[in-house]
């Protein structure tokens, strides 16, 4: 990745923080702009062919150069209106350059926090730089909110982290540092997070221990009633509170497990029957309560979930046993731990390996979706033929055309998918609606669900037209939905389309990878004849209807 920093201050501190750390591997390359040319950048980023200067840019500005009328509220009145007008053409520069970048990053306007302004007026509408400043920001936040490849940073928070230090006048006079170099360590931690969920490397699964890490006291030498959670207790307080930021977790899409050593049958009536208990049980999606190895049981949890170990998190508060997992799981992180559980939220604020650049229907419903898996795993182990099993599910597919609506989403899988995935091409989510903007290409996506519930946009289908034939360019399965006839029925689809575009012949051409041999393998039993001269090119005559699964109900 081509990074790309533009300041009106120096910043080249950045750039050799970004590239000191050998194990770092979010960045290729990292350039900064000449110090002050914040608008040539911009317009010359805006000028040019998509991503031929950087793949992402970080604009970090002094509100005081960016907004001209920002430096005179000391000095004359500034209404409110004349600053967000300004906002707004400072805006429009950082969209056009959006457009073509993959990603921009946004640090948040700051003042010096020795800067006291008016004191108690400070705040003051009209009058107060501090509210002058509250509002330009969050004028600034709400115009580049339509661009979902544009985030904003929390530069304040970088600025309180550092305390009294964070500016120093001297910094400035002498070399135009607007800040201490602490600062700057605390942005590359928050910019390197946005860059490593930008590639898909956010930590999916936080697995913890039980016992005196979700709350204290070992349940089964104490009782229920015996551990240490919530309750007139500083300590148990901690322990309530770290629930509370894990539940916290969970309701953005990452999922819980729980690997303990442990009794199960006191484990669980633990978690579903103290009074103090955040967490519920349906909060887990799957636990190895039990006294095997530990490491062992992460592996076996993140296998069951279908989740690779480099998704996973594991906290417990036992040193000898976070040693064993990371010796011999080396793809999960496991973070040092504090012995005191009053610093267990602050050390699961500062891992920033669940950071998203977005958030879709899907993550926040992906607890749900294990659930209802899980009933359908258990009605298939009653009925026993896959035949009889898939005719009662009721299965319905819902296809729309690539949108405003699901394009997050659709990007979201095209860059995650691997397993059943044609070509495991990545995309950002503007390139793709480029390439679905243009002539003969066609781009859907396909819902998926059943009477247990819906398992959300999970495959895809792209096809561009050669002369009097059509290609498949993506042809994208999630495993949530695997072997139900839905890889069938998409074909099915496929070929219907390009029989109503009167097209002659279909072909797919697989690319290999280390991970999508399942989707050679669907190819080879989907019917497709194989190219004589290439066992990787699958061709279907278009003179010939391919039929759905009956079992499934397509909706257009």
């Amino acid at each position: 990745m081509r990074f790309l920093l533009v300041s009106d201050f120096t910043i080249d501190s950045i750039a050799g923080l970004m590239q000191g750390d050998d194990r770092d591997t979010t960045t290729t390359m990292v350039e900064v702009a000449p110090l002050g040319h914040v608008l040539p950048s911009l317009l010359t980023l805006a000028q040019g062919p998509k991503c031929e200067h950087a793949d992402a840019v970080l604009i970090w500005t002094r509100p005081e150069t960016a907004i001209p009328g920002f430096a005179r509220v000391l000095d004359a009145p500034v209404t409110v209106n004349d600053l967000r007008a300004e906002v707004d053409a400072f805006a429009e520069h950082v969209l056009a350059a959006a457009k073509k970048v993959d990603l921009i990053l946004v640090p948040t306007w700051t003042i010096a926090p020795f800067t006291r302004g008016l004191g108690p007026l400070h705040m003051r509408p009209g009058i107060g730089s501090g509210h002058a400043l509250t509002s330009m920001n969050l004028r600034l936040m709400d115009r580049l909110a339509v661009a979902g490849n544009i985030h904003i940073l929390d530069a304040q928070r970088w600025l309180a982290m550092t305390g009294a230090t964070a500016v120093n006048p001297k910094q400035w006079y002498m070399a135009k540092a607007a800040f201490s170099n602490n600062v700057f360590k605390e942005a590359v931690l928050d910019i390197k997070a946005a860059l490593m969920a930008v590639r898909g490397a956010t930590r999916k699964l936080v697995i913890v221990d039980l016992d005196d890490t979700l709350w204290g006291g070992v349940v089964g030498e104490v009782g229920i009633d015996g551990i240490t959670l919530g309750g007139h207790d500083a300590v148990g307080e901690a322990f309530v509170d770290f629930q509370r930021a894990l539940k916290g977790l969970r309701r953005r899409g990452v999922l819980l497990g729980i690997v303990s050593k442990n009794d199960e049958q006191t484990a669980l009536k633990a978690i579903a029957s103290h009074p103090e208990m955040v967490l519920a049980p349906d909060d887990f999606a799957g636990y190895c309560i039990n006294w095997e190895d530990k490491a062992y049981n992460v592996a076996q949890l993140a296998q069951e979930l279908n989740l690779g170990l480099q998704s996973v998190v594991f906290i417990d508060d036992n040193a000898f046993m976070r040693g064993r997992v990371a010796e011999t799981l080396p793809e999960v992180l496991v973070p040092q731990w504090p012995s005191n559980p009053m610093q267990f939220v602050r050390t699961l604020e500062d891992l920033r390996c669940f950071d998203t650049v977005a958030l879709t229907a899907e993550d926040l419903s992906r607890q749900d979706m294990l659930l209802d898996e899980r009933a359908r795993s258990l009605l298939r182990k009653k009925i026993g033929s896959i035949e009889d099993w898939l005719n009662t599910l009721d299965l319905t597919i819902t296809v729309e055309k690539l949108a405003a609506n699901n394009l997050k989403r659709a990007a979201q899988l095209l860059n995650k998918t691997n397993q059943m995935n044609l070509h495991t091409r990545r995309l950002a989510e503007t390139e793709l609606e480029d390439w679905a903007g243009t002539a003969d290409h066609w781009f859907w996506t396909f819902r998926i669900s059943d009477r247990f519930g819906d398992s959300g946009l999970t495959a895809l289908l792209g096809i561009e037209r050669i002369g009097d034939s059509a290609e498949m360019t993506d042809f994208v399965v999630s495993c949530r939905v695997f072997q139900r006839g839905v890889e069938e029925a998409i074909l099915a689809y496929a070929v219907a389309l390009c029989c109503k575009m009167e097209m002659k012949r279909l072909t797919a051409i697989y690319h290999p990878t280390d991970k999508n041999k399942p989707c050679l393998e669907f190819w080879r039993r989907s019917g497709f004849s194989v190219n004589s001269n290439d066992r990787y090119t699958f061709m279907w005559d278009l003179a010939n209807t391919y039929d759905p699964p009956a079992h499934i109900k397509i909706e257009d």
